[in-house]
């Protein structure tokens, strides 16, 4: 095992990936900008070096300055977290070339699903069920686009190889407007993301978005670890996320879940990885993989007693895992809340001083979060300030254990969104389950008028 893991990120998921080091008794190297000086997980680490100024491309994202950083404390690891260097196929490489262990997947594997195309190619392979669309970047005789689309069915959405996080996208619903739509958004994704290649997929009107958790080990095992369902969004941003997936048959979830095992295998895939799909009209479609742990894994670990972070590490060390899938037991049902520093309703971001801050306790209640009284939310980064997650027997326990948490919850100095999910815990439609992906942004547009 590492006696000491670089942690090459900020905020709750440092302070997370910390505490999983610290009762494995390992050392933790954080590593912070300036901006970041005041953070929880600074002041707890047992090593911390500031790395550049508040700007992420000259700190976070700052790839010379983290490998010195673990050479100079002589870490063994370095643990990337999630957004940030966590995808960068690149990063990874250059890690295992300065002789340090990446906590994830290989490059290899970082690479093939980072590219959006690449992966679908993969997953279709592998049996994975996908959307419907182009066989690979489409081409660039109009025409060609145009009997791609033609056979698909409008609407259609261009998609940008190289994408992700709701970006590089642009849905068609006339070949009139297709063929300029195909060229705006390969300028957009050359722009955003280095690579103008795109790709084309049948629009699914009104889906749920459903993932599957999975681990894998370098010795050729994997398991599924359940699912979670992340429709309640906005701008492809996800905001509530629980687990398991409320109404869809077991049975489909597991054939998916299945599948989705054995593509790790057949890909020699290492680590935390989340399979993320559109559910529509009883049918599962991969979008992507994500090759990283992720915000919402919380959810997961709450029912199946599974410690993700834990296991990344584990698994890095060259570990086998320590459970099979026949072990791996669903229990109840968990809720996670995103904290964001932002106005509930108009979602600009708030950053500056919390005057106050008081987090939910209780049976059942988990709160990750970096911040505290008289903690300074920086402007310079992603406005989620903490999580609150419930677990509960039922549903309707953990919806109710949410509720109670949510009216516990104090932060004063700033705005957040608790106001927001407040009211959503208690809407009749969430609280029925199944809403599709579109439910928030229309429920925000009838709540405005």
């Amino acid at each position: 095992m590492f006696k000491k893991i670089l942690i090459a990120n900020r905020g709750e998921i440092a302070l997370r990936v910390q505490r999983a080091c610290r009762e494995m008794g390992i050392q933790s190297v954080v590593v912070y900008s300036q901006a970041d000086r005041e953070a929880k997980y600074v002041k707890l680490a047992d090593e911390a070096v500031c790395i550049g100024p508040a700007p992420s491309a000259q700190s976070y994202l700052n790839m010379p300055a983290i490998i010195s950083t673990a050479e100079v404390t002589d870490a063994e690891a370095i643990h990337p977290g999630y957004g940030f260097l966590s995808e960068n196929a690149d990063f990874a490489e250059r890690v295992e070339r300065s002789g340090f262990v990446f906590i994830g997947p290989t490059p290899e594997s970082i690479r093939m699903m980072g590219d959006k195309v690449m992966a679908k190619q993969t997953m279709i392979k592998t049996g994975v069920p996908c959307v419907p669309g182009s066989e690979g970047a489409l081409p660039d005789d109009p025409k060609e686009i145009i009997r791609i689309a033609r056979s698909i069915g409008y609407p259609v959405i261009i998609k940008a190889a190289g994408g992700g996080g709701g970006r590089g996208m642009r849905v068609v619903h006339t070949e009139a407007a297709l063929i300029h739509a195909v060229q705006t958004t390969r300028g957009e994704a050359g722009a955003a993301f280095g690579n103008p290649a795109v790709y084309m997929e049948k629009f699914l009107e009104n889906p749920r978005h459903v993932e599957i958790q999975v681990m894998a080990d370098e010795h050729k095992n994997a398991v599924w670890l359940g699912e979670r369902d992340c429709s309640m969004q906005r701008r492809h941003q996800k905001i509530i996320e629980e687990a398991p997936a409320p109404g869809i048959p077991r049975r489909a979830i597991e054939r998916v879940g299945d599948r989705c095992a054995t593509a790790c295998k057949k890909m020699g895939y290492r680590g935390a990885g989340t399979f993320e799909f559109l559910y529509e009209n009883g049918e599962f479609y991969f979008i992507e993989m994500n090759t990283r742990v992720q915000v919402e894994h919380p959810v997961t670990e709450l029912v199946t007693g599974i410690d993700i972070v834990q296991t990344q590490i584990r698994v890095a060390a060259g570990e086998k895992l320590p459970f099979a899938q026949r072990q791996i037991q669903m229990r109840g049902h968990a809720i996670e809340c995103r904290i964001n520093a932002e106005d509930p309703y108009k979602f600009t971001p708030s950053p500056g001083r919390i005057t106050m801050w008081h987090p939910p306790g209780g049976p059942g209640v988990r709160v990750d979060s970096h911040a505290y009284t008289n903690y300074m939310v920086p402007p310079n980064y992603d406005s989620m300030i903490g999580k609150v997650i419930v677990h509960g027997d039922t549903r309707e326990q953990a919806l109710a254990r949410m509720r109670t948490a949510l009216s516990e919850t104090v932060v004063e100095g700033i705005h957040t969104n608790v106001a927001l999910h407040r009211e959503l815990m208690a809407d009749a439609k969430f609280v029925e389950g199944g809403t599709s992906i579109h439910y928030l942004e229309g429920w925000l547009a009838q709540r405005s008028r």
